[in-house]
């Protein structure tokens, strides 16, 4: 009776145990895939899309797209010539750096792209940092470009 009762309660833990363990496994599994989702979410996120005509001297306008990914600081230019027959298209990526101060504005962005190459090969974007959604195309020396036509892209979101 006492040997039957020890075998009832090693299979008790047995079972118990498996279950435990099986539990362990879901949990993790379950976690696992939360993270892989936070962690695209948060990619999704950190992605910033501005998009807006920039003026072209001899096409009808310069439909831009910027991305820029924040959390590795790597960006994607698509710029298309409008009224072109055919229309051209170009997409440049790279990295870009920030500089704090806009002007008068301490606390403005400047996104530098392609920050890594020569000079010559520096764009120039940037933000006030009361109006993000409206980002700049500066001229050579980080300047807003004073003009009647729009040398501005919009934050899409």
């Amino acid at each position: 009776m006492k040997k039957l009762l020890i075998l009832a309660i090693a299979i008790l833990i047995h079972l118990t145990s498996c279950n435990f363990k099986k539990q362990q496994d879901t949990n993790k599994a379950i976690e696992s895939d939360s993270t892989e989702i936070s962690t695209e979410k948060d990619e999704v996120d950190s992605t910033m899309v501005y998009e807006g005509t920039l003026p072209c001297a001899d096409c009808s306008g310069i439909l831009t797209v910027l991305k820029i990914n924040q959390i590795d600081n790597k960006f994607e230019l698509s710029n298309i010539y409008q009224g072109k027959s055919p229309e051209k298209q170009f997409k440049e990526k790279g990295n870009f750096n920030t500089e704090r101060g806009l002007e008068n504005d301490i606390n403005g962005t400047i996104f530098i792209l392609n920050w890594d190459k020569p000079e010559k090969d520096q764009c120039y974007y940037g933000h006030y940092s009361k109006n993000p959604e409206k980002l700049y195309l500066l001229d050579r020396n980080k300047k807003i470009i004073k003009s009647k036509l729009n040398y501005f892209l919009e934050l899409n979101e």
